[in-house]
Formats: structure tokens, C-alpha cells, sequence
């Protein structure tokens, strides 16, 4: 008897010990998805949770100081002010009047710090105006002249 206590008390502090890892694992890793606008609106709610805010690259901001990236995230007349000390390189879209997210922690100071960037840039994947045209087709029986 005295082997299936020790046994349980075992498996017990097991299963216990991986539940607690698993729940503190998740809410290490959730991240709420806000906008420059609603960041601006939650005040210091914000401070407390680790967010992705999504915006606009400002025009001219985007300066580069040794490993720190420091940037204007825009929308809605909303300015934030991200700098990123991310160890990944930036993304080749990441420029001027890009969209761009930032994944990190918004300091007491009002500045974002991000330690994740992705960026795109919406004009290179839009179809250009006028361009309706159909593609060339040379199977289809409606382009065939007989």
C-alpha cells in the first residue's frame, strides 16, 4: 500500500507540474491584435499585456540607430512611436507608407516596443488601375478564329 501512495503522490506532482507549465506557456504567448486608434483608447490596460499593433509607416520616420529601428505607426490621425530591437532583419516591404505590425510591450513611456515587425506594402500587390484586362487564353474556344 505504502508503494501505491508514493506512486500517486508522484504522479500527482507530475501532472501538476505540466499543467502549471502549460498554463503559464499559453498566457506568455497570448497576444490581443489592436489598432493605433484602440491602443490610444485602452490607456493603461495597455501596459499590462503583450499586443500587436497595426498601423501605417509614417513617411520619414523610420531611423535606423545600431540595432534599434525606431519608427511612426499612423492611423486615424493616431501616432505611435515603435522602436524595435528585434533580432530578425526587417522584412523588404518594411518602408515608408507601408502597413506594418508590431508584436511587443507598450513601456511607461508611452513607446512601443516591439521585438517582432511584418510589413507590406499594399501598392505592390494591388492591380493597377485600368489593367482589366483579360489574359491571354489560347485553349479556350472563344478566342479560337475558325
Amino acid at each position: 500500500m505504502n508503494t501505491y501512495v508514493k506512486f500517486g503522490g508522484l504522479m500527482t506532482i507530475i501532472v501538476g507540474t505540466l499543467a502549471w507549465l502549460g498554463f503559464s506557456g499559453v498566457n506568455e504567448t497570448k497576444t490581443y491584435y489592436k489598432t493605433v486608434a484602440e491602443l490610444d483608447g485602452m490607456k493603461d490596460e495597455a501596459r499590462a499585456k503583450r499586443l500587436r499593433v497595426a498601423g501605417d509607416v509614417a513617411p520619414g520616420s523610420i531611423v535606423r540607430k545600431g540595432k534599434e529601428v525606431e519608427f511612426l505607426l499612423t492611423q486615424e490621425s493616431k501616432t505611435l512611436k515603435v522602436i524595435y530591437t528585434g533580432s530578425d532583419p526587417l522584412p523588404d516591404t518594411f518602408r515608408d507608407s507601408a502597413q506594418a505590425v508590431a508584436d511587443g510591450r507598450l513601456g511607461e513611456d508611452g513607446v512601443f516596443k516591439a521585438s517582432r515587425i511584418q510589413a507590406k506594402c499594399a501598392s505592390k500587390y494591388e492591380a493597377k488601375p485600368g489593367g482589366g484586362q483579360k489574359p491571354a487564353n489560347s485553349y479556350g474556344a472563344a478566342d479560337r478564329q475558325s
